[in-house]
């Protein structure tokens, strides 16, 4: 009821002003980065993130990102990795992975991507404060370029069937892999369900107790009429 005032408030404009300005300073993001950063406490709401996006997208380096756009960019870049370029697209996509995985709320955590490509996701979850690193090979230079620009940490490492992922110095909270794929998109080499099993069981020792692993594997149909989407190639 935005017009509606109790009957008291009136009596006691210093507090209604007081009042006020806390909750502006509350909802401001600057202010909840800098809190979040001295108490290790994402301080967001669910509501609140996706009103976020603008400063993010201001944290954003656009100089530096014209110039990667620059180089890479294409008319119609349909499903192949320049669709990624599409800043406005990808970080709000990843605002609604971020959303989806509450990490808009809760304490920090330590944050694993495999596949982490041009690093929207990885970006965003350490402008809220998270600690993240990100697993993907080196064969496309746009995404070690925006990896770079964004200020994300990235093991380079290729993912091989039945071989562990490579040794890190700490456990984390949560791994991700999103929109991956393995031995080709939509070629006779894609791993059969043996290998995409040890692949998900694999990640248990890299994983603290009560933490998650969260995966979305392309699907893709060998020989099939209808190509799916490209996905992300990390073997």
């Amino acid at each position: 009821y935005p017009n509606r005032r109790l009957g008291f408030a009136p009596f006691f404009p210093t507090l209604e002003m007081h009042f006020s300005h806390k909750l502006k300073k509350l909802i401001n993001p600057l202010v909840l980065r800098s809190a979040r950063q001295h108490v290790g406490v994402v301080l967001l709401s669910r509501r609140l993130v996706f009103a976020l996006d603008e400063a993010i997208f201001r944290a954003i380096d656009r100089e530096k990102f014209q110039a990667i756009y620059d180089r890479h960019a294409v008319e119609d870049p349909g499903d192949t990795w320049p669709k990624y370029l599409d800043l406005k697209r990808w970080i709000r996509t990843n605002l609604q992975r971020v959303h989806g995985l509450d990490l808009d709320w809760g304490r920090r955590k330590q944050i694993l991507d495999i596949g982490s490509g041009a690093g929207y996701f990885l970006f965003i979850c350490k402008w809220l404060g998270h600690d993240v690193l990100g697993l993907d090979l080196d064969e496309l230079p746009m995404y070690g370029e925006m990896t770079v620009m964004l200020g994300v940490p990235r093991v380079i490492w290729r993912v091989k069937a039945f071989e562990p992922l490579p040794p890190f110095d700490h456990q984390f909270d949560l791994i991700t892999a999103y929109m991956i794929c393995f031995k080709g998109h939509m070629s006779p080499d894609l791993w059969v369900p043996k290998e995409r099993t040890f692949f998900l069981d694999a990640p248990d020792t890299l994983l603290k107790p009560r933490s998650r692993l969260s995966t979305s594997l392309r699907r893709a149909w060998y020989g099939a009429s209808s190509p799916q989407p490209d996905g992300h190639n990390l073997s």
